[in-house]
């Protein structure tokens, strides 16, 4: 499998441990329900990216779940994350969402469902070390304005529509300034409760 995911390393590195490009995400360690669903996304056109689409139109599901599952057992060490170019101010205002969310306008903590490490929750949560603000706010952004969805319940547009656009950045700067070990696993279901009741099985 690690041979036949080499046209996966121009992107997401090798082991799935990320790249410079700011675009792409980290995947080695994130559940591999949630690959799985994303691989889902991209060939059923839930999500639109022409090279992922193009790349996984005629792949059967029990293959992109054999991928899912390489990537999700990978844990490389990432390099040391860029220092996010932007106020403290706003680097303690993502830290506080991330960490405490905003009950007063029913904004639930990243860390509620990602967990307190923000390595993500089994078996379909993903882990949010590792990724470049620009990509995080890449994609609270089509969250937001539903270029990105998933499966219903789709927790995320709920949640991400509550957010303001200075919210998005400070939010992306915490989570992007946050190293990714080799340590770093997702949480066993169950783990601890989920505040925000938008449905009991996350997508």
């Amino acid at each position: 499998m690690a041979a036949r995911t080499l046209a996966c390393a121009p992107c997401h590195g090798a082991q799935g441990q990320g790249t410079k490009d700011v675009y792409f995400p980290r995947l080695a360690g994130k559940p591999a329900g949630y690959l799985y669903n994303q691989l889902e996304a991209f060939k059923d056109g839930r999500r639109h990216y022409p090279p992922m689409n193009y790349l996984l139109e005629y792949l059967p599901d029990q293959y992109l779940m054999e991928i899912a599952q390489h990537f999700a057992a990978q844990h490389p060490t990432n390099e040391p994350p860029p220092i996010p170019n932007v106020s403290q101010d706003l680097l303690r205002q993502g830290q506080s969402l991330a960490t405490s969310g905003a009950m007063d306008r029913q904004i639930p903590a990243c860390a509620s469902c990602h967990g307190v490490q923000f390595a993500g929750m089994e078996p379909g949560i993903p882990g949010l070390l590792g990724l470049r603000a620009a990509y995080i706010s890449a994609q609270l952004g089509g969250f937001r304005y539903g270029t990105r969805t998933a499966l219903a319940p789709d927790c995320m547009q709920i949640v991400a529509a509550r957010l303001t656009e200075d919210d998005v950045k400070a939010v992306a700067a915490y989570l992007a300034s946050l190293p990714a070990s080799p340590d770093s696993v997702p949480a066993k279901v169950g783990s601890w409760p989920l505040p925000f009741a938008c449905g009991s099985e996350p997508q």
